[in-house]
């Protein structure tokens, strides 16, 4: 495994004051320690400092009152694996070979006679060669570890600590709690290979961030880089009791119990689409707002426990989701209004997400920006805070660093390519971001529609035939860049029933 990447060379650029009335030798600062808080299918508005009224997240509103706030953050894949493979090794899906969640819907449902098109092999693990964000860290004196979802791999020698983590505590293939006989999903016992179960009735939120804590109670004086990467709000959805009861009683208080949560007039679900597309219309599901409770309960467990130690002002905090929130199947838990869609799909319901990043050195308190990054950008942004340089390692975002004090970064394309049909009604296609306009290519409809976020953040109004030199600007700009990736496009499927019959 360390022969594979050893090649990856690193440097540390360390910041050294200097006190010439009382020393004339100089002192290394302590290296920074961090923690990436990754929720999965966490929606843009899932939390209070983004405009939630039903959901109840004080700590997390906290974290953005102490750190910065940015309002066009965004995964570079509208479901999981993708993203997560991305914020590891800072490329996007089509450089790192993963371009949907492993396995993908197709993998089973490959040539369906309700697919269009069918999507081509796409890769189903996070291949060792690839230089991950905890190799850098470790190789630069920190401790790592991962609490929580991996989800990059089925063989084992794909899994964390076989990718940069001293410690996995519950990593491995699944992409959410395991619920069967055996196990119970975000209860224990929870038939996990990677996680012990533990008393009868514990609840995983909780014990992914006890598992955290007592990892960093443990570093000693080593730096250390945390992945707390909850399964929660992740299907099943399962919370405790005593907050469903909360949330069932402040959904009646607010009258939302009275309000018709589901719409099925949208114009992408067709009359053969079972009862399982539906789209939410209101916050109101008080089972996922007691999971998001007992997340930000245990956001601030973990805080309190950093000052307790003395270690929140050296401390990194990230925190941000894999894609938008689960809107339009499955339950459709979460409303991601005033954006569109939801989980799957290419409009910023499903790609846009929350990010706030403490930095108590750096950042103002309370600070928002509104350039776009992605989750492309973890990887250089990690190592810059760190003193870290992979000199040896090609990605495909930039530190945004800068963004901390000042909220002013030269114009760069975002993109994004899902050549998949996945589980929520979704139409494949790519897109890219310059500025305040974003494009799709749709595959199915073989068409490119254009928005103004600016002026139109709900992709309500499509303005490709009002502003077509925009339209092929951006679309030429976005033919360019998959041309240079190699993307991985889709094919007809010849046993679609809605395909002419072969002359």
């Amino acid at each position: 495994m360390n022969q594979i990447k050893s090649y990856l060379t690193v440097s540390i650029a360390a910041s050294i004051p200097f006190s010439g009335a009382i020393l004339s030798a100089t002192i290394e600062k302590p290296k920074p320690n961090v923690i990436f808080i990754l929720l999965d299918d966490f929606g843009y508005t899932d939390c209070s400092c983004y405009g939630s009224r039903f959901y109840e997240t004080p700590n997390i509103d906290r974290l953005a009152r102490e750190g910065v706030r940015f309002t066009n953050a965004y995964a570079a894949c509208p479901v999981s694996s993708p993203t997560r493979a991305s914020i590891m090794t800072g490329k996007y899906p089509v450089n790192t070979g993963i371009t949907d969640w492993i396995p993908g819907r197709q993998a089973t449902n490959s040539g369906s006679p309700s697919d269009k098109l069918v999507a081509l092999p796409f890769k189903l693990q996070l291949d060792t060669e690839e230089v991950t964000i905890a190799e850098v860290l470790q190789k630069n004196g920190y401790s790592t570890m991962i609490s929580g979802k991996w989800h990059l791999g089925a063989d084992p020698k794909y899994w964390p600590e076989n990718q940069g983590f001293n410690i996995n505590k519950g990593g491995y293939s699944a992409g959410q709690p395991n619920k069967s006989n055996k196990s119970n999903g975000y209860f224990s016992p929870y038939g996990n290979p990677r996680l012990e179960d533990g008393p009868e009735g514990e609840y995983l939120t909780d014990r992914q961030t006890d598992e955290a804590i007592k990892f960093i109670e443990n570093s000693g004086n080593k730096p250390f880089f945390v992945y707390l990467s909850y399964y929660a709000v992740h299907n099943p959805m399962q919370g405790k009791e005593q907050l469903i009861q909360k949330f069932t009683h402040k959904a009646d208080s607010m009258g939302l119990t009275k309000t018709e949560a589901f719409t099925r007039k949208k114009e992408w679900i067709k009359e053969s689409m079972s009862d399982n597309f539906k789209e939410r219309i209101i916050q109101s599901n008080p089972v996922y707002a007691a999971m998001i409770y007992s997340v930000d309960e245990n956001i601030g467990k973990l805080f309190s426990r950093l000052k307790e130690l003395g270690l929140d002002e050296n401390t990194i905090i990230i925190f941000t989701s894999d894609n938008g929130g689960l809107s339009t199947s499955e339950g459709s838990p979460t409303c991601n209004s005033p954006l569109r869609a939801g989980k799957g799909w290419l409009y910023e319901g499903g790609i846009r997400v929350p990010l706030i990043i403490r930095y108590p050195r750096l950042a103002k308190p309370g600070t928002e920006r509104k350039t776009p990054v992605s989750s492309v950008d973890f990887f250089s942004t990690i190592t810059e805070m760190t003193g870290s340089e992979p000199v040896s390692v090609k990605t495909d975002g930039i530190s945004i660093v800068p963004l901390l004090k000042k909220d002013k970064m030269k114009p760069r394309p975002l993109f994004w390519h899902y050549p998949h049909y996945s589980n929520q009604g979704v139409e494949p296609g790519s897109a890219v971001r310059l500025g305040k306009y974003k494009l799709i290519d749709n595959f199915e409809k073989g068409k490119q529609e254009l928005y103004d976020l600016e002026n139109d953040i709900s992709e309500t109004n499509d303005i490709s035939s009002t502003n077509p030199e925009k339209t092929r600007e951006l679309f030429k700009l976005l033919e360019d860049w998959r041309n240079k990736t190699n993307a991985r496009m889709m094919k007809q499927n010849p046993d679609w029933k809605g395909l002419p019959p072969t002359p």
